[in-house]
């Protein structure tokens, strides 16, 4: 199935070069270099396509950041992408987008998840359906009430121009997704996110898709900026391992672009590039109350408006 192509290669230059933006930034700001894979897909594989992981390990200031670019197609939706249009159960489709995690070395500094995506199918009356994703959140162990507020308004104001609804709407959205059902409890502080959207037509969807995506390091950067220097020990660490455990919880129960990437017969490494390097679990663990690990369960997990 070919998608229409003057939409496939504008999506796909966007991509790639969002993905190179992004990476640049980080290896600025941490002074090591990613490791650059390009793959693809063997002929006779369900899912045929290419793509380029890159991943950075052991850095100072993050201990594993992978940003992966993908553009693949195959000859049905999987599941996990037609739970909202069951009338393209089956089809043939391509898909293309950046994903990115990274997970910082200082309890103090945050995990950041992000991602922006196309999936472009044919249903069965030969008319093309395209479709957008993304969003990103914020995963903070230690919380600070000026990093939420920083990183919300930027979202708020990424969306303004496509209508007062959008950031209320996706911020909501997000919520309701990085949700542990397992644990009752948010994953994070959210962001925004977004699925199946094409209600602005390709080019204003497209244009939409593009501000989240922009908006990624002016969101972020601050933030690690101000807590990358914070003196931390052994207690701060060991809570920043063991919090890990829930986002490792959500991205192999719950989250739907693994799954994705799973069913469909995706690169299993690219699409496990999201993995902490480090990641403790503990029995029934209770943070002390008044503690600075029990304000992220009382103050920053439960949901706010923080604009």
């Amino acid at each position: 199935m070919n998608a229409n192509t003057s939409h496939v290669s504008t999506v796909r230059d966007y991509l790639q070069g969002l993905q190179q933006r992004i990476t640049d930034a980080i290896s600025a700001v941490d002074g090591s270099t990613f490791l650059a894979d390009a793959w693809e897909k063997a002929p006779g594989e369900p899912l045929q396509g290419s793509g380029l992981t890159k991943i950075m390990e052991g850095g100072r200031v993050f201990e594993r950041a992978g940003c992966g670019f993908s553009h693949v197609q195959g000859p049905k939706l999987p599941p996990s992408a037609t739970q909202h249009r069951p009338e393209l159960a089956g089809a043939p489709f391509e898909a293309m987008g950046v994903s990115l995690v990274f997970h910082p070395r200082n309890p103090y500094v945050p995990t950041v998840h992000m991602n922006v995506r196309m999936l472009a199918a044919k249903g069965k009356d030969g008319q093309e359906v395209c479709w957008f994703g993304g969003g990103m959140d914020l995963t903070p162990y230690y919380g600070f009430e000026e990093d939420a507020v920083h990183f919300h308004t930027v979202c708020r104001d990424a969306l303004k121009p496509f209508g007062d609804d959008k950031y209320p709407r996706f911020k909501a959205w997000c919520d309701d997704y990085f949700f542990l059902k397992h644990r009752n409890e948010q994953r994070g502080i959210g962001g925004v996110f977004f699925d199946d959207f094409s209600e602005l037509g390709f080019d204003g969807s497209f244009a939409m898709t593009q501000a989240v995506g922009d908006a990624f390091l002016g969101a972020y950067l601050p933030i690690v900026e101000r807590r990358q220097q914070l003196p931390y020990g052994e207690r701060e660490r060991a809570f920043q391992l063991y919090r890990r455990g829930r986002y490792v919880e959500f991205n192999l129960v719950w989250d739907r672009g693994t799954h994705f990437g799973l069913q469909s017969g995706g690169r299993t490494e690219s699409i496990l590039l999201s993995m902490p390097p480090l990641v403790s679990w503990a029995y029934q663990q209770q943070p002390e109350p008044g503690s600075p690990e029990a304000a992220l369960y009382t103050k920053f997990l439960p949901r706010w408006d923080w604009v």
